[in-house]
């Protein structure tokens, strides 16, 4: 990698951290190199990516020390944090608070932060149209995110905030694909009423970082959110039909009773998709597709993405 820009990737051997690394490897031409941050560098994926060309190295959020060297003499970074591994937002704005610092102090010339809207600032705690949680958040998943996006701004980082969307990618390990209703049809289950619901393959942020990363100075200081396309319900029940060659009905059930499925973050994901429907004019009107395609050109729609995925989706 010699006379390359490094990027330091953390989260290199995961959805969002994996596809940039990639994107960045598979172009032959690229002034980047990767440097791919993985607690694990033993792991199939992380052999796979150093098989590609980049630097492997162990370190972990929780360990500020293994961080600040993987920060030190990169050019960028790619900074996401992992809600999902443990359910504590306070553990999620801890690991944003220090790698903006870090990225401070090793004098980082442009971070992308992969973050979310803070929704307290659209439903207040005082707002009763969805419960709080933990006490002082609505989407916990969310807020934590939106609200460590003041530690890179008032640190004067580099920064471009990306705000991603649903990742299609649930409808494989999150359990969110079709699912045989009582009379054996199958449903696509999803509290969004007649909302669209913006999209994108996992994979896609990733290149869509690349973008980013490829036209620099243009989107420092920026807020760039990003979809592969904007969907109804009915509309990807419509596609699942098309492409599984089976009859997928869209069932569309309250936010009350998806915050009451019962399995871990349920009440998390339910207020979630309250949010997207409640403010459904700005949660789409800022996640356009044509701008992740200008960042993108091999940006994939919801039916491309589902095309190559089938296989993958277990649907009984």
């Amino acid at each position: 990698m010699a006379g390359k820009k490094i990027i330091a990737v953390v989260g290199a051997t995961g959805a969002q951290g994996g596809g940039l690394a990639r994107a960045i490897l598979n172009d032959p031409t690229s002034e980047f190199g990767v440097r791919a941050i993985t607690r694990n560098p033993d792991s199939e994926a992380a052999k796979a990516l150093a098989e590609k060309g980049a630097e492997v190295v162990k370190a972990d959020v929780d360990d500020r020390e293994s961080m600040r060297r993987a920060f030190e003499g990169a050019y960028g970074a790619f900074c996401v944090t992992f809600f999902w591994a443990h359910f504590s937002p306070e553990k999620e704005i801890a690991e944003a608070r220090m790698m903006a610092e870090l990225a401070k102090e090793t004098g980082l010339k442009h971070v992308i932060w992969s973050t979310l809207e803070d929704t307290r600032k659209w439903v207040p705690l005082t707002d009763k149209r969805m419960p709080t949680l933990q006490n002082k958040y609505k989407v916990p998943h969310f807020d934590a995110k939106g609200e460590s996006d003041e530690y890179f701004r008032q640190l004067g980082v580099p920064t471009t905030f990306l705000l991603t969307s649903f990742y299609w990618d649930n409808f494989i390990g999150f359990g969110m694909g079709p699912r045989p209703g009582p009379d054996g049809s199958l449903l696509l289950t999803l509290p969004i009423g007649d909302a669209k619901l913006p999209g994108i393959a996992a994979e896609d942020i990733g290149k869509c970082a690349y973008g980013i990363f490829q036209r620099g100075a243009e989107f420092v200081g920026k807020t760039v959110a990003i979809s592969g396309e904007n969907l109804t319900g009915k509309e990807m029940a419509a596609t699942f039909s098309e492409v599984v060659g089976r009859e997928v009905r869209y069932n569309a059930i309250s936010h009350e009773a998806y915050r009451n499925l019962g399995f871990p973050g349920a009440d998390d994901l339910g207020n979630m998709f309250q949010f997207k429907c409640d403010f459904e004019e700005y949660f789409c009107g800022i996640r356009d597709p044509r701008v992740a395609r200008s960042l993108n050109a091999e940006l994939q729609d919801f039916k491309s993405w589902l095309n190559r995925n089938i296989d993958r989706i277990p649907i009984a």
